[in-house]
């Protein structure tokens, strides 16, 4: 059956899986419609601007406060801020794609950290982690207070089933869960990606500034789910990720039990397709600034705590120009995945589902075999196709873990890409 959404970014949403079972005024009447309980959700300070207080009312079959103790659980490969396990070294960084492990593996266990920076308790910074599961959870959940989850299927389609209802998504969308929601992932089969964990502002649509009204990711492309729910009363297991650890309870029932919600602390997804790119149509470079469709702001005006920025098909018509990304060092620090095709600024050896990490000042661009033919190639109006690379851009460091440093995934020659250019000064 195809799921419905509703449309909009950033809207106070409502929706109800069983008529009547919203009020049809107060948001905590003394007695809630249909014998639910009212229970409040907030995603930002109660004193916030009211154009960035994020809230929603919950009616529920349950309260969820009704559970145990969480207890410490082991964490895997996943690991949190302050990411200080290792030296962080300078070098530019890339892997091949992790593979899919061979046993039943959801996605909670799955997660295998990259690298990081910042810290949770401190609200700024991210953690960036790669999923490869083969199983859905069933009786198992999942919410996070450290961070908001941006996931980005590279392999297989994700079904996320959250307080609010349910989402699907498969490479080329995107899917972001608010910090603290409760969710669990259902997949069809193999699949891999990556995902963002969030520790600052929550992600939001940048300014326009001087493009004006249109261009970039409009709000009308981001879809909601609506009301969905279930009634177990049986034996689940909840997983909480709390200042970087894991911890698990048991409920007596599921936490996914609302019946009917409102409010804009929602969780929602986006097709990168109908991003609409901005781009020169004379010569040189912008900025790959023009390219971001989602940013955490620093608090530093126009300085990310992160921002979510694509490289998606588009044409190239620049005259007098080397059309692939420039050599260049930057103050901000880069952390890229493919999902699909090739990157335009390699030749070969990114790979769909690798990662690559450039950090602050380190330089990087085209290989020398994409500097070669970039150079001489004739200046026709050429389309990328095929393609689908992003970037999580950071004003902090990325900090690989102990794992992604020893992993055998990691290329141990990447330095060659740009060892063969010859001095053609005369």
């Amino acid at each position: 059956m195809k799921l419905k959404y509703q449309s909009g970014f950033g809207n106070t949403f409502s929706s109800e899986a069983a008529r009547g079972a919203l009020p049809a005024d107060q948001n905590s009447p003394q007695r809630a419609p249909r014998g639910l309980y009212a229970e409040g959700v907030s995603g930002s300070a109660f004193t916030a601007p009211r154009a960035e207080n994020l809230s929603a009312w919950l009616y529920r079959l349950r309260p969820s406060a009704m559970h145990g103790p969480y207890q410490p659980m082991a964490g895997g490969l996943l690991r949190s801020g302050p990411f200080d396990e290792v030296k962080t070294p300078p070098n530019r960084l890339r892997w091949d794609p992790l593979p899919i492990p061979s046993k039943p593996t959801d996605f909670i266990d799955s997660l295998v950290t990259i690298a990081g920076s910042g810290s949770p308790d401190a609200h700024t910074g991210l953690g960036v982690h790669v999923y490869r599961a083969n199983r859905s959870m069933t009786d198992r959940y999942f919410h996070n207070a450290d961070g908001e989850m941006l996931f980005v299927p590279q392999l297989g389609e994700l079904s996320i089933f959250s307080e609010f209802g349910k989402l699907e998504i498969k490479p080329g969308e995107i899917a972001v869960v608010p910090r603290g929601v409760k969710f669990k992932v259902g997949v069809q089969g193999p699949s891999r990606g990556y995902v963002c964990e969030n520790y600052g502002a929550p992600f939001r649509l940048p300014e326009l500034g001087p493009i004006g009204s249109q261009g970039l990711a409009q709000k009308r492309h981001f879809l909601a789910p609506v009301a969905a729910f279930e009634d177990k009363s049986r034996k689940c297991e909840v997983l909480c990720k709390f200042l970087g650890n894991l911890w698990t309870a048991e409920y007596r029932h599921s936490p996914l039990d609302v019946v009917a919600w409102h409010g804009n602390y929602v969780p929602y997804k986006y097709d990168l397709a109908r991003f609409m790119v901005i781009n020169t149509v004379s010569f040189d470079h912008p900025d790959p600034s023009i390219f971001t469709v989602l940013t955490s702001p620093s608090g530093q005006p126009g300085v990310a705590n992160c921002d979510f920025v694509i490289f998606p098909p588009r044409w190239m018509v620049a005259e007098h120009t080397f059309r692939p990304p420039w050599f260049h060092r930057n103050v901000m620090s880069e952390l890229m995945g493919l999902v699909r095709g090739v990157y335009d600024s390699k030749a070969e050896g990114f790979l769909p589902g690798g990662i690559s990490i450039h950090n602050c000042h380190q330089a990087h661009g085209p290989d020398a075999a994409t500097f070669e033919k970039a150079s001489a190639a004739e200046l026709k109006p050429h389309k990328q196709e095929n393609t689908l690379a992003f970037m999580w851009e950071s004003k902090t460091i990325f900090r690989p873990t102990r794992f992604a440093l020893g992993a055998p995934q990691l290329q141990k020659g990447y330095d060659a890409v740009w060892g063969g250019f010859k001095k053609h000064f005369k």
